[in-house]
């Protein structure tokens, strides 16, 4: 079995910072795109930052030079960690910050990767 749990979500006055922590554990063969997700109120899920296997990073417009991302290059382990630094956070930052993980299964028959989410940390901002 596969899990994907964040820790480190939590209330912060605007200009603060936060680090939010993902870890992907269990029956991992591989881990390949790990990426952080936000759903702030009443909006869509987007994309905050993403990675791939081979380190490559991409972030939103909304949170370049701001928010900084680190994953362990422990990729044939069955343990991936994805950290999320947020600094100078805005109130526009508050949202549900969610973990996503691609995962090749170490008992896959099929070789076939499957999407994993994480249960989502709160995160607010607000004075």
């Amino acid at each position: 079995q596969v899990q994907v749990v964040e820790t480190g979500g939590g209330l912060v006055q605007p200009g603060g910072s936060l680090n939010l922590s993902c870890t992907a554990s269990g029956n991992i063969f591989r881990v390949y795109d790990m990426n952080w997700y936000r759903q702030p109120p009443g909006k869509q899920r987007e994309l905050v930052a993403a990675t791939t296997i081979d380190g490559t990073t991409r972030f939103a417009d909304s949170v370049k030079g701001r928010f900084t991302i680190s994953r362990d290059t422990g990729k044939n382990t069955h343990k991936n960690t994805l950290s999320l630094q947020m600094n100078s956070l805005k109130p526009e930052d508050t949202a549900v910050y969610y973990c996503y993980a691609e995962i090749l299964p170490d008992d896959s028959e099929t070789g076939t990767t499957k999407d994993y989410w994480g249960q989502g940390t709160q995160v607010t901002v607000s004075s």
